[in-house]
C-alpha cells in the first residue's frame, strides 16, 4: 500500500471536514452527568443504535480540575463543559474523527465520547485523549481505575499543556497514577515504532495552537521546544503518548481554516492516526 503524501492528506480531511456538520443529529453524544448536552455548536444528542457498534471509538477524558482562583484557561471549573478538559471539545475530536475513516480502513465510529474515571465505562474505549492536563486531578479511586485501564490495555494520549510550571502540574496528577520509579517517562525517538506505524513520520517539528495566525509564535509560556514523550509499561508498550509544548488539538480544530498552514495541520493529523494505530495493534 501507498501511503498519502502531506498535501493529500489535507485535501482528504478538508473534504472530510466539510461534511463533518452535515451529519445526522443523532450521530453525537450528550454530555455525562447531565450537562445538558450543549457544545460549541449547539445542542450534542445521543447517537442511535445503528451507529454504536464500532471496532474503534474516540473517547474525551473529563476529569476534575484542580481550582485556580480566576486567572488562566478554566481552572476555575470544577467539572462539566467549559472546564479546561472541553478545550476544543466537539470540533476537534469529530474532525479527527473524520479523518480517522477517510485515511484509514479502521471502523471508527463518526462520533466522539466523554468518559469519567467515576465508573467502569472507560474500559470500553481503548483510547483516550486529555488536554490541559497541567490542571487534572484525581481521587484515589479515580487514580486506581486510570492505572488499571492502562495496564489492562488502554492508551492515553494528552496534549495541549506548555512550559516547566505545566509540566509540573501534571507530573503531580500522573504520578497519582504511574509512580515514577516504577513507570519513568521517557523521550519518544524519530525511530520509534510508534511513529512508523502507518505514516513514517520521521523527524517532527512543533504543532502550535492557533495563536500561531495572529501571533506567529509557536510556543506558549516558556514551552519553546516541542517534547514528544512517553510512560511504557513492563513490556514495553506505549501505555502514555505525551504531547508537551504542543496542541495537536487546535491543529485538528482549525485544519479547514485557511490561515492555519497546512504543514501543522497535516503533523497533527499523521501524529494522531499513528498513535490510533499503535493504540488498536499493540
Amino acid at each position: 500500500m501507498t501511503w498519502l503524501p502531506r498535501r493529500w492528506v489535507l485535501l482528504v480531511t478538508a473534504g472530510a471536514i466539510a461534511g463533518v456538520f452535515g451529519l445526522q443529529a443523532a450521530a453525537f453524544q450528550r454530555f455525562p452527568g447531565g450537562y445538558g448536552g450543549f457544545g460549541r455548536f449547539g445542542r450534542v444528542p445521543q447517537p442511535t443504535a445503528a451507529d454504536a457498534k464500532h471496532e474503534f471509538a474516540w473517547s474525551r477524558l473529563q476529569y476534575t480540575p484542580v481550582s485556580r482562583g480566576y486567572g488562566g484557561y478554566g481552572y476555575r471549573y470544577r467539572g462539566g463543559f467549559g472546564g479546561s478538559w472541553s478545550r476544543d471539545y466537539p470540533k476537534a475530536d469529530i474532525t479527527f474523527l473524520a479523518a480517522l475513516r477517510r485515511l484509514t480502513r479502521i471502523d471508527a465510529r463518526s462520533y466522539q465520547q466523554v468518559v469519567t474515571l467515576d465508573n467502569d465505562d472507560i474500559f470500553n474505549y481503548p483510547f483516550v485523549y486529555a488536554v490541559q492536563v497541567q490542571t487534572w486531578t484525581f481521587t484515589p479511586a479515580q487514580a486506581t481505575r486510570l492505572r488499571e485501564y492502562l495496564l489492562k490495555g488502554g492508551f492515553l494520549m494528552v496534549d495541549d499543556f506548555h512550559g516547566t510550571a505545566d509540566w509540573e502540574s501534571f507530573l503531580n496528577g500522573m504520578r497519582m497514577v504511574l509512580p515514577a520509579d516504577e513507570y519513568p517517562i521517557t523521550d519518544l525517538a524519530d525511530n520509534d515504532e510508534i511513529f512508523h506505524v502507518l505514516y513514517d513520520i520521521g523527524k517532527r517539528f512543533k504543532v502550535p495552537g492557533e495563536q500561531y495566525v495572529l501571533t506567529g509564535r509557536t510556543y506558549e509560556k516558556d514551552g519553546y521546544v516541542p517534547k514528544w514523550r512517553a510512560i511504557r509499561d513492563h513490556k514495553g508498550r506505549v501505555i502514555v503518548a505525551i504531547c508537551h509544548n504542543m496542541h495537536l488539538g487546535d491543529a485538528w480544530e482549525w485544519a479547514d481554516s485557511p490561515d492555519y498552514p497546512e504543514n501543522f495541520a497535516s503533523m497533527a493529523f499523521r501524529v494522531g492516526i499513528d498513535y490510533v494505530m499503535y493504540s488498536m495493534t499493540h
